[in-house]
Order: C-alpha cells, then structure tokens, then sequence
C-alpha cells in the first residue's frame, strides 16, 4: 500500500522579543534631584520677584487707610476710597495725567520702534567684524548711569558755553534755552531715553531674526524680490510675534516715565510739563509723608497697566496674533 506523504507544514518560530524597559517616573524628590543646579541658578531670580515684587504687594493696603507709622500697619485707620477721591478731585490731577499720557505715548511712537529699525539694519550687515563693532558701540551707553546723561546732557545744552548751544547760535543766532524751556522738555527725554537703550533693546529682536529660515530668503531671491520685499514679506513677519509681545509688556508700564530721569531734568521753569505721576509720589509720598495718597497714586497706576496688558492682548487675539497668554 502506498503511502502518500503530506507537505511539511513552515514551522514559524516565534520570536521573542525582549520586553521593553518600562522608565520608572520620577518623583518630586527625584526631579528636584536630577536637575538641582538648575534650580540653584532659578533661585536667585525667585528671591527677587518675592522680595521686591509679591512680598510688596501687601503695602498696597495702606492706600485704604490713614496710615501712620507710629501707630503700625494693623493700628491704622481704614478709610476706604478716600485717597483716591481726593486724587481724582485734585486740581494737579489733570495737569499730572496730561503730562504723563504724552510722553507715555512719545515713547511708544518714537522709542518703541527704534529698537527694531537698528536690528532689521544690523541684520543685513554682512561684513562680521564690522557688524560686531557697531553692536558694541550701541550697546554701551545702556551701563551709563542716567546721573551721567543728564550731566552729559547738561554740558553739551548750558548756555554757558554748551557745545550744542553755541552751534546752534552760530549756524541760526537763536539763542534756544534747551534746558529750561518746556517746550523742549519732551524731545530731551525721549532724546535720551532713544540714545540709551535703542541699542540695548536690539537684543531681543537679533535674536529672533537668527532663528528666521534661510531658504525663504534664498527662495525669495530666485523669484526676484527686491532687499524690501524680503525684509516687508519675510524678516517683519517672521518676528511679529516678539513685535506684539514686547508692546503688550510695554503697554502695562505705560504710564510709567522713569522717576530718575525726570528728576534729573526738572527745574522751576519746566515744572509745568515735567510733573508726572512718579515725581508727583515721590515729592508728596516722601517729602510731605503722605504715604496712603502717594500709594494710592501708585496703585492707580497698576490698575490702569492690567486693564492695558489685558485690552491689549486681546486684541492681539482678535487680530490673529498669540498674545501674551
């Protein structure tokens, strides 16, 4: 009898793979361990925004009370909104907001964009040592203390002998007294502030201009774009989102003018247009002891910056940008 012999059935051999390491997660402990040294160098930068900014945040109290050093913080009487009804009723009040608005928005209008012209220029220098130089010189008068501009400021516009001074007679015959007339106040401020931190501020915008994809410039190249249609379609577009950030940022310290610098440049002739809300607190806060007004001058400030930083953001939404948050 014949015996007829079936195929083999393919044996397939299974293959055991070796099981995969499951990563154990880390606890607290265990990441604080891990990344110490960064938390150590993070640290610093806490112990600042706790000791100078939230911890501070209690003394904003005083401004609804009649606060009274000797008598204590707890002690003192409550008296609700009055400091501010009497801010807002106060004859300076308007002169104060007036003088504070315009060089607020003199800063936006001519500072503001400053920084982003000198980056887009610095962005298309291409010789690199030269390039380094011009970053540097502008960047250094950010170390100079404003003490020393207003001196500078006042060597060069004196009427006794400023250098400035005695050009501008020469070349017009005008004898203009820069320092004391308040017309010129304003273009002095905004003049320094501009000569001071311009170059400072490019920082921030250089560096979002080397993150910009090279290969949409050289495509834009081959399709014939002139240098202002790559920077106008290409380099403003790509650092737009930083652009609107930082004048969201600037717009909540909007009504903030810099007391220093105003101190330094004020004088019984300009005090009309160089009274602020800064110099206004310090003179009635530290000269004339009163404490819960001048906190209350400085809280209305604060409100005035969150409900900025929130309309602002807002719109940047609307207006298809990402915002602060």
């Amino acid at each position: 009898m014949k015996t007829t012999m079936l195929p083999a059935e393919p044996v397939i051999a299974a293959e055991r793979a070796d099981p995969v390491p499951v990563k154990k997660k880390r606890g607290l402990a265990g990441r604080l361990k891990k990344d110490r040294w960064l938390y150590v160098l993070l640290l610093p930068g806490l112990l600042y925004f706790l000791v100078f900014k939230y911890l501070p945040m209690w003394g904003v109290l005083i401004s609804f009370q009649n606060y009274q050093p000797f008598i204590g913080f707890w002690n003192s009487e409550w008296v609700g909104f009055e400091h501010f009804r009497n801010f807002f009723s106060n004859p300076d009040f308007g002169r104060l907001l007036r003088n504070t608005f315009i060089l607020a928005v003199y800063d936006l209008v001519f500072f503001f964009p400053a920084p982003i012209i000198i980056a887009l220029l610095l962005n298309e220098i291409r010789v690199g040592i030269f390039k380094r130089v011009v970053q540097t010189m502008v960047y250094v008068p950010h170390f100079i203390s404003m003490v020393i501009v207003a001196s500078m400021t006042y060597v060069f516009l004196t009427t006794q002998g400023g250098v400035i001074y005695e050009l501008v007679v020469q070349l017009t015959g005008a004898k203009i007294n820069f320092l004391s007339d308040p017309d010129w106040f304003r273009p002095l401020i905004i003049l320094q502030i501009m000569w001071k931190e311009t170059g400072w501020g490019t920082i921030i915008f250089l560096a979002a201009l080397a993150s910009v994809d090279m290969e949409q410039y050289e495509a834009a190249v081959v399709d014939g774009a002139s240098r202002f249609q790559r920077l106008w379609h290409i380099t403003l577009p790509a650092i737009s989102g930083v652009i609107v950030i930082l004048l969201i940022l600037r717009l909540g310290n909007f009504l903030d003018n810099g007391f220093e610098q105003i101190f330094l440049m004020t004088n019984s002739l300009n005090r009309t247009v160089a009274d602020v809300f800064d110099t206004y607190v310090y003179f009635v806060g530290i000269t004339q002891g009163a404490f819960s007004y001048s906190t209350a001058i400085g809280l209305f400030k604060s409100v005035v910056g969150i409900i900025l930083i929130f309309g602002s953001n807002w719109l940047a939404k609307r207006f298809g940008k990402e915002g602060l948050y």
